[in-house]
């Protein structure tokens, strides 16, 4: 049974469901933020990460005030993690949307890196938009065990937790002991992220290169500095946020398969349940907001 807390007199947070294990604590939660609004979060004894399920708003920007100041606000990426202790203020717009948030003790990690870690100022942004593969995947498979618990739910949810210890411990360390110089200067990250939202379609390496005037070398060495993932996974992470956004716009999956320069519709089903989990109409299905499927949509879902 769906429990709905105010945390706000305009903001609501519904739990639909939870599981627990000595480990870690993972919760479907769905949030109803009715005017602009801003929140500080923090746990002195938990790693917290948050899986956005359906599209993150577009303005959602937060910042570790305490380390960086007030002024300074970063883009949320799909996936953040709150290392323990650190306060995270969140600030956006309107929205209703779902979420996996999961709550990871940090004894596993640190265990698994064999000390405690300490975050740098410039190492925290890394925090904010993590797009590592192997965490995603792993966050989908717990959303899913969360939905839908099967026998032993309890158990699985406890090799799951060992799992995402040691994933985000591989994760935390490489951006703690990776030098914060040999990235890319701020106005090359923003002109790839522009020409992502202006044009739908996915650039090539040499078109991202000549528009940065660098080597494609360059390009990709220093990309994975500044964002700690290949530029092809970032640029496929992109394209399927926009395919969510569109999908709970009602657009149909044809519409949205050539609008983001994909071949074929099936060729983007394939591209999107890699990356989400589930099909594009399993996907509106589940986290759209009464919003019908298109007709064209409707053999998609066998």
């Amino acid at each position: 049974m769906a429990k709905r807390t105010t945390i706000t007199d305009v903001a609501i947070l519904t739990v639909d469901a939870e599981i627990h294990c000595p480990a870690m604590s993972a919760q479907l939660v769905r949030y109803d933020i009715t005017a602009p609004t801003q929140a500080v979060l923090s746990d002195e004894d938990a790693y917290q990460i948050n899986m956005c399920l359906t599209p993150r708003p577009l303005d959602a920007r937060a910042g570790y005030r305490e380390r960086w100041g007030p002024q300074r606000l970063d883009r949320l990426g799909d996936i953040f993690v709150i290392p323990p202790g650190e306060k995270l203020l969140i600030k956006g717009g309107r929205i209703r949307q779902s979420s996996l948030l999961c709550q990871l003790k940090p004894e596993p990690v640190h265990e698994v890196v064999g000390r405690t870690l300490d975050w740098s100022e410039k190492q925290l942004a890394s925090t904010l938009d993590i797009t590592n593969a192997a965490i995603r995947t792993l966050l989908f498979r717990i959303a899913e065990e969360v939905r839908h618990p099967a026998l032993a739910s309890d158990r699985m949810i406890e090799f799951l937790s060992g799992e995402l210890a040691i994933e985000l411990a591989r994760f935390c360390l490489q951006r703690v002991e990776q030098p914060v110089t040999g990235g890319l200067a701020g106005w090359r990250l923003r002109l790839i992220d522009e020409r992502l939202s202006e044009d739908l379609t996915a650039p090539s390496l040499v078109e991202l290169a000549r528009l940065c005037n660098i080597s494609v070398r360059q390009l990709t060495r220093g990309f994975r500095v500044s964002r700690g993932c290949s530029i092809g996974d970032y640029v496929e992470q992109r394209r399927m946020e926009t395919a969510k956004r569109l999908l709970m716009a009602g657009e149909s999956v044809k519409t949205i398969a050539f609008t983001l320069g994909f071949s074929s519709p099936s060729s983007f089903t394939f591209a999107f349940r890699r990356a989400v989990g589930s099909s594009p109409s399993q996907f509106r299905r589940r986290q759209g907001r009464g919003l019908e499927p298109a007709a064209e949509d409707i053999p998609e879902l066998a």
